[in-house]
């Protein structure tokens, strides 16, 4: 295939408050249907709205977390439809003064699908934003094949549209944006961001043409799209359907179609309306806002993002620059990573020089401590281990007290017993260190016993002395520790 695509996205992402958009219900998730409405979210005739500060102050938060910018006045708008699912016949949004204009989402080259990793056409993406508004999310409607039912406890609830620039050019990068956003919208404490509870969604619009120089093709927008999955499946089907239609001469219709997940395919819903179609007008029971003030209140609550994260841990801790994406990636692994790193030093974790290197710190948590977490189905967050402890069982490592696969035991212990000492359980063990003196002797066989790889050594090739090393680890039975060991072979042998 010869061609260009081009794609957006509109992400519709509940804003995480306690409160409505616009009235003093409760939000929830999975509670019994139509128990937290009121005249306001029901739109009954003479209800008047209220404004929730706290979701203003998120969707500008989220706008500073993404390099926005904002209007000096912000105000609201009706869009004016019908569908069942919106009582009133009209939806109070924001039109042409939204909240946040602008900004920028930086697509994580780790957050691509794992068939694409190793070979990411546009690494280091950034994906420009249009803008960011806020508006109420309509009620959920459950569809039973010739009836629906409405739970209106959605209805209401403050929702924010992030909307991109068309600078999307496979399902493979808007899958990876998607996760992107969706890490620092919830490391920002923006949403919880879940599409399993519907608080993020994605409306996909495409076109494609076949050289740079032709015009955009008619946009195809996809609705219905819960998952990230969902969503490359779906742009990967229109890709090759509107490809297919473009070759018989079939001119693509703005139009808005429905992804079915299980069938595979999209459906025709309605031609695509027009901004003049919905009839856009200011809303007359909500006065607008001066954004300057409440940015102030909320610059300060302003976090570190993944990729800042991440290139701190690069230069302070001097770690690989996948490791530090790793660890930056999940926050409750980071923050673990931390009070290791603050529990070995006990000053906070910024240049400072640990008793056990960083670098080794989080081989320990990627390699070790998550595998035994991913074997029993145990998220980082629920650890059963506390940080201080495996603090203090890698200080024994780095000691010389323990070898690497003894701390791996001790650590076993640990996930059963959390409140023990790692000392007190490696000399329950039997994990005592072999003294200097055994160690010289142990070396001593080792060289003996290998006379080749000596040579080898000493005529230059110093990578051998691994080999010794393994060797002298089979005669202490694993008592010695790799480190010391090598250090005495060096010593001999160089």
């Amino acid at each position: 295939m010869s061609f260009l695509v081009t794609i957006g996205l509109e992400v519709h992402c509940q804003v995480k408050t306690n409160t409505k958009m616009f009235c003093a219900c409760e939000t929830s998730f999975a509670d019994e249907p139509n128990t937290h409405t009121c005249p306001v979210c029901l739109g009954l005739p003479g209800a008047l709205p209220v404004l929730n500060r706290h979701a203003i102050e998120k969707t500008l938060l989220a706008g500073l977390h993404l390099d926005c910018g904002s209007p000096e006045i912000s105000k609201w708008d009706r869009k004016n439809y019908f569908y069942p699912d919106m009582p009133k016949n009209y939806q109070t949004t924001q039109m042409d003064l939204p909240l946040c204009l602008g900004g920028e989402v930086p697509v994580y080259d780790f957050n691509y699908p794992t068939d694409v990793k190793k070979n990411i056409p546009r690494p280091d993406l950034k994906v420009r934003l249009n803008r960011i508004h806020l508006e109420e999310d309509v009620a959920k409607s459950t569809h039973l094949g010739t009836s629906s039912i409405i739970d209106f406890n959605r209805a209401g609830t403050p929702l924010m549209e992030i909307v991109t620039e068309p600078d999307i050019e496979s399902s493979a990068e808007a899958f990876a944006f998607l996760r992107s956003l969706q890490m620092i919208l919830q490391q920002g404490g923006i949403s919880d961001a879940d599409m399993e509870k519907g608080q993020l969604r994605c409306d996909v619009n495409i076109s494609i043409r076949r050289q740079p120089s032709d015009p955009y093709g008619n946009r195809i927008e996809l609705k219905n799209l819960n998952s990230i999955s969902a969503v490359r499946r779906a742009i990967d089907y229109e890709i090759e359907r509107q490809w297919e239609d473009l070759q018989q001469g079939i001119e693509q219709v703005q139009s808005t179609r429905r992804w079915d997940d299980d069938r595979g395919e999209s459906q025709l819903l309605r031609t695509k309306e027009d901004a003049h179609d919905y009839r856009y007008f200011p809303c007359p029971d909500l006065l607008p806002i001066h954004t300057a003030p409440l940015l102030e209140k909320v610059r300060p609550l302003l976090t570190e993002r993944p990729h800042e994260r991440a290139a701190r841990y690069e230069q302070d801790y001097e770690i690989t620059a996948y490791d530090a994406s790793v660890l930056a990636a999940d926050l409750p692994l980071a923050s673990y990573f931390e009070a290791i790193i603050q529990r070995s030093t006990g000053v906070p974790p910024v240049n400072q020089q640990s008793a056990f290197p960083p670098k080794k710190a989080a081989n320990f948590l990627l390699n070790t401590l998550l595998g035994l977490l991913n074997e029993r189905s145990i998220a980082i967050a629920d650890c059963p281990v506390p940080a201080d402890k495996t603090a203090d069982l890698l200080a024994l490592v780095e000691s010389g007290q323990l070898a690497l696969n003894q701390a791996k035991e001790v650590l076993l212990v640990l996930f059963e017993s959390p409140g023990k000492d790692p000392a007190s359980i490696a000399k329950d063990m039997g994990f005592e260190p072999a003294d200097a003196g055994e160690l010289e002797g142990f070396c001593d066989q080792a060289i003996a016993a290998n006379p080749k790889q000596v040579e080898e050594i000493k005529a230059g090739n110093e990578k051998l002395i691994n080999f010794l090393t393994g060797q002298v680890m089979k005669l202490s039975k694993g008592k010695a520790n790799p480190k010391q060991v090598t250090e005495i072979l060096q010593s001999k042998l160089l």
